[in-house]
């Protein structure tokens, strides 16, 4: 379990979460691990399947305490919610910063300076790490020009032009990203990003990553009570979760690409496990699916200090922090959308 910006996370799938008083017991196998006053809890979101006590979802109905429930792998289920329903102002304040178009560039400026920042912090790291193995001096220039390109989306003023600028940092992100395929060159050649369908095997991996990103941003989006296909960068479609797809730019290359470059680098894949159909997509086999599933889970065990909060987080917990800390701008509880930027 873990208490972030007030809301409590239950992170074990065997738990089982009951009232005692004016106290969230938390049990594991009938063990109880922890107990936290309701007063000073927003919300509650379990990843397990055992349940809640009919007495605890009443109080937390009762104090317009949000409860929500997701798979132990991410993928969310419910939300329970009392007689005052604040998702509804939430979102209503969600709705009327898309329509203000200062705020919805704001947002929009954020997430991608998020994207560049991150995406030159993993050059800059292949640099540090592997500058014998790889050309450093075009990886060098690459991350110039995604450092000058930091200061035009700081100052763009309309969202074709931070578009633009995206696109172009993109670019030249991904016109160096082979040289940060150390091993397997000849089966994990990359020679620019495709997607619809991935006509490469890293394309491949790339695409089934970012899926299951985007797929946790929407379950954390859902669990604050934003609506995931309202967006400020990306277009509305039927269907698309255009502010999952905004929040992710800022994770890609940070938590996405690098796990994909160690997935390769580190020999957890191999080239035999992927094979290209009539069409020209490369897709990979069910047992490089299950790894990489497995792998993905791990990584976002894995602990790190959130450059915001400064306190200790997993991965996993990221895209919930960041859900949580827009919620808050939306609110007014915060100056600015606090991007995610890694160090």
């Amino acid at each position: 379990m873990k208490k972030l910006l007030n809301t409590l996370y239950i992170t074990s799938e065997n738990s089982y979460l009951s009232l005692d008083g004016e106290n969230v017991v938390v049990f594991d196998d009938k063990k109880e691990i922890g107990r936290i006053p309701l007063h000073n809890l927003e919300g509650i979101v379990s990843f397990g399947y055992r349940g809640t006590s009919p007495a605890l979802m009443g109080a937390c109905a009762d104090r317009n305490i949000s409860l929500c429930y997701l798979t132990p792998q991410g993928k969310f289920l419910a939300r329970v919610s009392g007689k005052i329903k604040g998702n509804v102002v939430l979102r209503e304040q969600q709705f009327a910063s898309r329509r203000d178009e200062q705020v919805s560039l704001g947002i929009a400026k954020n997430c991608i300076l998020g994207k560049v920042y991150n995406g030159r912090w993993v050059l800059e790291r292949t640099i540090r790490d592997h500058a014998l193995q790889v050309d450093a001096e075009q990886i060098r220039t690459a991350s110039k020009f995604l450092k000058n390109s930091l200061e035009q989306i700081r100052n763009c003023q309309s969202k074709e032009q931070l578009r633009g600028y995206e696109g172009e940092a993109a670019s030249v992100y991904f016109g160096v990203f082979d040289q940060m395929i150390l091993q397997q060159k000849k089966d994990f050649a990359f020679h620019g990003r495709n997607k619809r369908p991935p006509a490469d095997s890293v394309n491949a991996l790339l695409s089934f990553v970012y899926t299951l990103l985007t797929n946790t941003i929407t379950s954390a989006l859902e669990t604050v009570g934003l609506d995931p296909y309202m967006g400020y960068l990306h277009t509305d479609r039927p269907g698309r979760a255009s502010l999952s797809l905004d929040l992710i730019e800022e994770l890609r290359a940070i938590l996405a690409d690098r796990f994909v470059l160690t997935l390769i680098n580190k020999k957890m894949v191999s080239g035999k496990n992927f094979t290209t159909r009539e069409n020209g997509s490369v897709r990979m086999d069910d047992e490089t699916r299950k790894r990489v599933l497995t792998e993905w889970q791990n990584k976002k065990k894995e602990t790190i200090v959130h450059p915001y909060l400064k306190e200790k987080v997993e991965w996993g917990m990221v895209p919930y922090v960041q859900a949580m800390l827009l919620a808050r701008y939306l609110r007014g509880d915060l100056d600015g959308y606090p991007v995610f930027l890694w160090k």
